[in-house]
């Protein structure tokens, strides 16, 4: 042997084996499982009742632990229903928080608006707390590209053409400010039998929620024998949104290549603490 060349030894490979390739997989299966169900999850919005806050095709990141963790935590359903809140607190109002509904549930993600002991009323599209009116101000009109995913279906009045000649929707807001300084935008199209409302008192162990699409949202208003929310148990809160990763406006196919241009480059990374 060359007194150069070192002596190495390579160790005899392992052969394969069917038992060790499940086990690894069974553990990323297992740590992908406990972050889903202990530290965030992925969320598709699918529906326009949180506009113009969120958009159909917004995907956005929710964490599960701010606000403790239930029986519904995990994302298996393995867990019989137990009261209250491992490590639990309430939402701050104003809290962009997805729930499962009490109807079915699924998941729903809706604005949280009063805790227990406050009374919420309706009047004329007006929300008040605890007797007193929320500040309302009207803003300018939120101007939505007309896409699939954002058309005007129920509102063809609100649609139009901007300065460019782009087909647009034009939709009336107004920026409402809660006791504890949160703020954000409104959509109130028209009135509606939803914009007169209670007043109710928020039981102990519930939420009352509500969308930004005043107009469009099946929230704490409507019972869920007919489809709305009712008020949430405490129990059903799945997380809180935190921001958005990216979005499409649903012209996008089956082919890659129109992908890139079906992204909305505007709302990706957006913040929902605000």
């Amino acid at each position: 042997m060359n007194a150069s060349t070192p002596d190495v030894t390579k160790p005899p490979k392992e052969p394969f084996s069917w038992r060790r390739e499940i086990q690894q997989w069974l553990v990323l299966i297992l740590i992908v499982l406990g972050i889903h169900s202990f530290v965030a999850k992925p969320f598709f919005i699918p529906s326009e009742s949180m506009m113009a806050t969120l958009l159909v095709g917004d995907r956005l990141i929710v964490s599960k632990y701010p606000y403790g963790f239930s029986y519904l935590s995990p994302s298996l359903p393995v867990l019989p229903h137990i009261p209250g809140r491992l490590f639990g607190r309430y939402p701050d109002p104003g809290d962009i928080v997805v729930i499962k509904s009490p109807a079915d549930g699924a998941d729903w993600i809706k604005r949280v608006i009063a805790l227990p002991g406050d009374t919420v009323e309706l009047r004329d599209g007006e929300l008040f707390l605890n007797g007193k009116p929320v500040p309302r101000v009207r803003q300018a009109y939120t101007e939505l590209k007309v896409t699939p995913n954002t058309d005007c279906p129920y509102m063809p009045q609100f649609r139009g053409m901007n300065a460019a000649g782009v087909p647009v929707c034009r939709y009336p807001t107004y920026r409402e400010t809660l006791p504890n300084g949160r703020t954000f935008n409104t959509l109130d199209m028209a009135m509606t039998e939803r914009d007169n409302f209670g007043p109710i008192t928020v039981p102990e162990g519930a939420l009352f929620m509500m969308g930004d699409n005043r107009d469009n949202s099946m929230d704490s208003r409507v019972p869920p024998e007919i489809g709305g929310l009712g008020l949430v148990p405490y129990e059903n809160i799945v997380g809180r949104a935190e921001f958005t990763t990216f979005s499409l406006d649903g012209s996008q196919t089956l082919n890659p290549l129109t992908w890139w241009g079906a992204l909305r480059g505007d709302r990706a990374f957006m913040s929902l603490r605000k």
